[in-house]
């Protein structure tokens, strides 16, 4: 049996989401093959060893946290001696072996390539991307220009920096304004709708602007479609991924659009429709579009590809290699439409996890 180290929590605002998403992984796992081995990161970035009691077993994202009086918990930053184990360090206990880590921290610092530079040093397999690829689609800045050096469609957009905006407050608001509106203001690094606002006059633009620099150094504004239809792919795979049935995500909260109330809070706030209904060779070339996203950005084991559709036209929204795993994240949710249900959708990442681990384990280290 395999010992799966999940990690969860994190420095990060969508730190909530995190813990529910750790909660599906764990009813996940096939209790015949795997071990779950919980270690919780409070929001000062301590971790700590958790029992599975010890995880909230309610979906509302406001009534979650880690228990930062659990005991302290860390993972030495380099690998384990030949033929052993890697190990979870624990104060005053003994250590605790695993085999893989599953990481469900979303958002800045377990995302964004900072998790994953940890264990590459550690040589821990684990699910999902390597450094690169994590860390170009945490900030979404970044990953439009990757997308667009690789000539895939693309809304309209600009981007500034904290230190610019200070300096020149009008001018930034000047070019975000020129995209017209409605438009979309967004901090670069940040995901799960947090610090998003849909701007619809130029008088909201700068209340847009302040709260997207609350959780960033960088804003992103991206024009606004008229009417779009947003569908998603969810994403299996390393060199040979695999592709979802699309999904449509339809809005029914009163933002009017997939806010993070929308996401989380409201279960009636959005529903999927899947499949989503679409003409055969549409939906392919959506589903081409989506996997050349997936490869152009070096993703491996996961990711969850957001499109717009608007007439005959499809943008790229965003690539999130490291999506939602809650009740009602679309991640899942896509795989289970199409037969994959929780246990095995989980077992396979781990699978990919160790498969990945093993092609990279035999590159030379020497001339």
């Amino acid at each position: 049996m395999k010992t799966v180290l999940i990690l969860f929590g994190g420095r990060s605002a969508e730190h909530e989401i995190s813990l529910l998403s750790a909660r599906f992984v764990i009813d996940s796992l096939d209790p015949t093959e795997f071990r779950a081995l919980l270690c919780g990161i409070d929001k000062a970035g301590r971790w700590h060893r958790l029992s599975p009691e010890q995880l909230p077993s309610t979906n509302d994202p406001r009534h979650v946290s880690v228990d930062a009086s659990a005991p302290r918990a860390w993972l030495e930053p380099m690998p384990p001696l030949h033929g052993a184990r890697h190990v979870l360090c624990i104060e005053g206990q003994e250590p605790e072996p695993f085999d893989v880590v599953f990481p469900v921290l979303h958002g800045p610092y377990g995302e964004d390539g900072c998790l994953q530079g940890l264990l590459e040093l550690a040589a821990v397999p684990y699910v999902g991307s390597g450094v690169a690829a994590s860390a170009v689609g945490m900030d979404k800045l970044l990953q439009k220009r990757v997308l667009a050096h690789a000539e895939l469609p693309l809304v309209p957009w600009i981007a500034f920096e904290r230190a610019a905006y200070r300096a020149t407050p009008d001018a930034c608001l000047a070019r975000a304004a020129a995209l017209g509106f409605p438009s979309f203001v967004k901090p670069a690094n940040m995901g799960s709708s947090l610090g998003v606002s849909k701007v619809r006059r130029l008088e909201e633009l700068s209340a847009a602007v302040d709260l997207a620099l609350e959780l960033d150094t960088t804003v992103l504004v991206e024009q606004g479609l008229e009417a779009p239809r947003e569908i998603e792919f969810a994403i299996l795979g390393n060199d040979s991924p695999e592709v979802s049935e699309a999904g449509e995500i339809v809005v029914e909260h009163a933002d009017g659009w997939y806010s993070y109330d929308a996401k989380y809070l409201d279960p009636k706030g959005a529903r999927l429709v899947a499949p989503a209904p679409l003409a055969p060779a549409e939906r392919r070339a959506l589903q081409l579009l989506a996997l050349k996203s997936y490869r152009v950005l070096g993703c491996a084991g996961l990711a969850r590809v957001d499109l717009f559709v608007s007439g005959t036209d499809a943008f790229v929204n965003e690539v999130n290699t490291l999506p939602g795993f809650t009740a009602l994240s679309m991640f899942p949710r896509l795989w289970k439409e199409g037969g994959v249900d929780g246990p095995r959708l989980v077992t396979r990442l781990l699978a990919l996890a160790f498969e990945r681990y093993e092609v990279r384990r035999v590159l030379r280290t020497s001339r």
